[in-house]
């Protein structure tokens, strides 16, 4: 296989991306020389960067948005009551929500600030300026309970694949010992129960774009899922690694097999054993269609 050409493209996307990340640490220098000198403004710039990047080149039906997933506690799909007797639960803000806003609504919008349901959402991004000591362990877990709210059935019960998640950076953290990599993925242990979080509740990608990957595998087709693989990734000299594992794996769950059908959302509830005023009567048809 080839494939030099598109590696050359997003490794060159991820140079222009750090370049234009550097032009405002330089127009706005801090003392820290990752930093801008506004710090809240820095981190807010990170995202917008990554937000941009992943507008140009995902399929239109996505959108990427910021804000909160609400899963309300009513039926989907034509009469799918697997969310009966659950409580109406939302996530906290999120940096990236990746949503099919084609073929599913939104809640609220103001701008690129949504509250959405969990049916339409590919994929959840946090973006960190810097990564710091407890940003893997904290991250993991905020992203593993914003996935829960989006498991899904379909009428026949079958599981619906979730969204992807991710974590990027612009900057790693302090090497530690034996390795930065087995340090941060012995922090992701600690985020997980195995009797309790499923494979697509486990981060799937922690990417620094000046520098590394840990990519979680995808396993075998129709094999026992009982355990998430984490291999790593040295990119200083690689730069398409960072981008393209993004958007693979954001694209892996727009195409998956489990999401090829459209089934109505829970978008709107009523009062249960709510029963109606008055019955009216009928209007005689020729058929339903």
């Amino acid at each position: 296989m080839d494939g030099t050409r598109v590696q050359d493209y997003f490794g060159n996307e991820s140079k222009a991306l750090l370049d234009v990340y550097r032009q405002f640490q330089i127009l706005l220098p801090g003392k820290n020389r990752n930093s801008a000198s506004h710090n809240g403004e820095d981190g807010r710039y990170v995202e917008s960067l990554i937000k941009e990047f992943l507008k140009r080149f995902l399929p239109k039906d996505l959108e990427v948005l910021t804000g909160f997933i609400l899963r309300p506690g009513v039926k989907t799909g034509h009469n799918n009551r697997s969310r009966s007797g659950q409580s109406d639960e939302h996530s906290t803000q999120l940096d990236i929500i990746v949503y099919d806003s084609s073929h599913y609504p939104i809640f609220q919008r103001f701008g690129d600030n949504v509250i959405v349901p969990p049916e339409g959402v590919i994929s959840i991004v946090s973006v960190k300026k810097q990564f710091h000591d407890d940003d893997f362990l904290n991250e993991a877990i905020a992203l593993k309970h914003a996935a829960k709210l989006c498991r899904n059935t379909n009428e026949n019960m079958e599981k619906i694949r979730g969204p992807y998640l991710a974590l990027v950076g612009m900057h790693s953290i302090e090497k530690k010992c034996p390795s930065t990599e087995k340090w941060i993925f012995n922090k992701l242990i600690e985020a997980y129960d195995e009797s309790q979080d499923t494979f697509d509740e486990t981060i799937g990608l922690i990417t620094n774009i000046n520098g590394w990957s840990i990519f979680k595998r995808r396993p075998e087709v129709n094999s026992n899922c009982d355990k998430a693989d984490y291999i790593f990734f040295d990119h200083v000299n690689e730069g398409h690694f960072s981008l393209q594992f993004l958007l693979t794996g954001i694209l892996s769950v727009y195409y998956d097999d489990t999401r090829n059908f459209r089934e109505r959302p829970g978008f709107t509830g009523f009062p249960s054993g709510r029963k109606e005023n008055a019955d009216l009567g009928s209007i005689k048809v020729c058929g339903l269609r």
